[in-house]
């Protein structure tokens, strides 16, 4: 149960932010030296330290990377100018080894070669899991400093991740969470909780209506700019101080980590990709110093898109990464030596890394958003670490102030979706509606139909397979709005029935094995009482409120409720019709997922977010 905050206290740590509620008390703490004073209706924040890096450093004594263990995470782990020692070193030659992005391995719209370098038998899985082992001990350590003996199982986790994950990508990051040691089962937990960036952006932006005089009734647009996504929203400002949403959420892998990439592709042009290849895998730290010490201060960070106030700017290979001088052709290296190693970086390269990989997806997602949108946007709100690029914002604001009168980026846009993720934590009612992603349904087993059904699927009892649509891509509902149907046994002395949820962002599925198709979840009740036979109807329904969807199955004739909330898993694989099978009951097999009951209630409540290494890679 939660108790009335009527005492504020502070503590910091560098991380990761924490709200915890607790016997009159409220606690803030975050991983980023960001100091959190809340007091009712008031939310004010101090930034003093940068962002904490996602990045790892893996001690590599073991030839198997599974025994690989973390000498530092975040900054520390990042590599730091080339010494006279390690000039000409690999990475490998003092059993170090730094790891970053390997989040982007959880997008699906990603192929395999165009997903970040991770070494040969390193599971991205493991470095995520390893990365937030990291951080237990911190938080740990300050829970016991305020409660000693608290339980993690008394701790409510609330991870936000971005627009565009699938469910079943979700369950890797539940499993992840689960080997780093913040729940107990791999699935099932009553302790962990979801939200979208863009929604937890779209609550702090809340916030900052007032004083754009933005009033109710009003719709505004999130555009949250990380390092690996750029999500979007756009949000009703409802009367009751509340936010519905009135378009799908989109998003798209065009953060600011892939205009890293395009200045590794020009890199590339220069000295070969053979070159540039060899020496990201035997001396990543050096490639990574590259990044983090050159690129991202001198030029990302730096550029406005100005060509008569741009300076061509020389990168000293021999200074910077002297080691990727070793792997040049010789017919290279002449023409390099020649030039001192020195590669002139000039404004059209520049410009180059930035539009096509980046700015101009993100501007063609803001058109979509704004075509979406029935109503007119009055505000646009840049959040995120890559809103800190003028020239990102000075684009968005040459295409669209002229439709969107207010574009602003407010103060500390990279802890914003931190901040709404904090309010949604603590005030959920702050979100009155959602628009569905995704087509939601259940598989059913009816009769097969003459010129209805195709042939090919016609079962050996006269049956088919098929797609039960509950709620429709699109669809605007409440947390508490249930999107229901109304199912009944097979067959006469059938005393129980498994409904099994499937999501397509499809339109128009008949079939649960059709592409895009997934299943995400199950639940069984009882029907003991076989007097009825085939006339004992149940209503299964569906709601939002959460990423974690609740179904509810309501024996109509008991009036016995059934309630389970999803825990995706990880191998939810695209459905295979099992024709010969027959199974007593809606036959909605599926053998991955666990559900648990909806009824729990803590003494304690903690909420804890963590955002960077989802955000900020």
């Amino acid at each position: 149960m939660l108790i009335k905050i009527t005492r504020i206290s502070l503590l910091t740590i560098h991380g990761i932010f924490s709200a915890v509620l607790l016997k009159n008390e409220i606690i803030s703490a975050f991983f980023h030296a960001f100091f959190i004073f809340l007091r009712p209706g008031r939310l004010r924040t101090r930034l003093t330290m940068p962002k904490t890096n996602t990045v790892l450093q893996y001690d590599t004594a073991s030839p198997d990377p599974k025994k690989w263990t973390v000498n530092c995470w975040g900054f520390p782990a990042l590599a730091q100018e080339p010494t006279k020692k390690s000039r000409r070193q690999s990475s490998e030659t003092n059993n170090t080894l730094p790891v970053e992005l390997f989040k982007l391995h959880l997008a699906d719209n990603l192929r395999n070669f165009e997903k970040p370098y991770l070494p040969n038998g390193l599971d991205y899985e493991k470095a995520i899991s390893d990365y937030l082992s990291q951080m237990k001990p911190l938080i740990k350590e300050v829970l016991d400093k305020r409660w000693p003996g608290i339980k993690f199982t008394q701790v409510r986790f609330v991870f936000t991740v971005p627009a565009e994950w699938r469910p079943h990508t979700i369950g890797i990051l539940q499993e992840c969470i689960h080997k780093a040691g913040f729940t107990e089962k791999k699935q099932s937990n009553n302790n962990l909780e979801f939200i979208t960036e863009p929604e937890a952006a779209a609550i702090y932006a809340m916030g900052k209506l007032e004083e754009h005089k933005v009033k109710a009734g009003s719709s505004f647009m999130v555009v949250d700019c990380g390092g690996g996504t750029v999500d979007l929203t756009t949000r009703t400002l409802l009367p009751d101080n509340k936010l519905s949403e009135i378009t799908e959420r989109t998003g798209d892998l065009c953060g600011s980590t892939y205009v890293d990439r395009e200045f590794i592709r020009f890199l590339e042009k220069k000295l070969g990709f053979a070159a540039v290849d060899e020496f990201r895998r035997e001396n990543y730290g050096q490639y990574q110093y590259l990044i983090h010490h050159f690129f991202c201060p001198r030029i990302k960070f730096e550029f406005i898109g100005e060509s008569n106030d741009f300076r061509s700017i020389d990168l000293d290979i021999e200074r910077t990464c002297p080691a990727l001088m070793k792997y040049v052709t010789d017919e290279t290296k002449d023409a390099m030596e020649d030039d001192d190693w020195l590669i002139e970086i000039k404004y059209d390269d520049v410009l180059a890394m930035f539009d096509k990989p980046a700015v101009e997806k993100i501007l063609n997602l803001i058109r979509d958003q704004l075509a979406s949108s029935k109503q007119k946007c009055s505000a646009m709100f840049l959040v995120g670490g890559f809103s800190e690029s003028p020239y990102l914002v000075k684009k968005i604001k040459d295409a669209f102030t002229s439709v969107v009168p207010i574009i602003t980026v407010p103060q500390n846009p990279i802890t914003a979706v931190l901040r709404g993720a904090v309010m949604y934590g603590l005030d959920k009612a702050a979100v009155a509606t959602r628009v569905l992603t995704m087509n939601y349904g259940v598989r059913v087993y009816p009769l097969w139909r003459s010129g209805v059904d195709p042939k090919k699927r016609k079962t050996s009892d006269g049956r088919i397979y098929k797609f039960s649509c509950l709620a429709t891509r699109g669809r605007e509902v409440a947390p508490d709005e249930p999107c229901s149907g109304t199912y009944y046994p097979i067959y006469p002395d059938q005393n129980a029935i498994l409904f099994s949820v499937f999501a397509t962002p499809r339109k128009n599925s008949r079939f649960c094995d059709e592409e895009g198709m997934r299943k995400i979840g199950e639940l069984e009740i009882d029907i003991p009482d076989i007097e009825g036979g085939t006339d004992r109807p149940v209503e299964f329904s569906l709601m939002f409120g959460e990423l974690l969807i609740t179904a509810n199955a309501r024996n109509k004739n008991s009036r016995k409720i059934y309630t389970a909330k999803f825990a995706y898993a990880k191998n939810s694989s695209y459905f295979e019709l099992q024709n010969d099978r027959k199974f007593k009951g809606t036959d909605l097999l599926y053998d991955s997922i666990y559900c648990y009951a909806n009824k729990v209630e803590y003494l304690h409540i903690i909420s804890i977010f963590f955002l960077y290494f989802i955000l900020l890679i």
